[in-house]
């Protein structure tokens, strides 16, 4: 179970890099942050399709989906402050927040 967390992740921090570190070199050409990013989301997929295979034995796809989304924004928000130096908000939290709520309810057991 935690194993599917460790690689969602890792995968996740491979993803954010793919879509967002080449907003630092806005000088290069397009089709050449494309494939650079292109190459970094190819790692992100070698631990993303474990991840789901071996979560899919503990969580329902929902589940799996709504951990994803939780995990994917922690891990922009810790990418854009140190990467992009950009500050955390109050309503980020608020928004963070709404998602704790969201995996609350997918997870509780009816």
């Amino acid at each position: 179970m935690w194993k599917t967390v460790a690689l969602l992740c890792a995968s996740n921090l491979f993803m954010t890099v793919a879509w967002y570190g080449h907003l630092k070199f806005k000088n290069r050409a397009l089709w050449l942050v494309i494939l650079a990013s292109w190459g970094i989301a190819f790692f992100e997929y070698c631990l993303q399709v474990p991840a789901n295979r071996i979560g899919s034995n503990y969580f329902s796809v929902t589940q799996l989906k709504v951990m994803q989304e939780v995990i994917t924004l922690t891990v922009f928000a810790g990418f854009s402050a140190l990467y992009f130096k950009e500050s955390f908000k109050w309503n980020h939290l608020v928004g963070f927040a709404c998602l704790v709520a969201a995996v609350f309810f997918v997870f509780k057991k009816w």
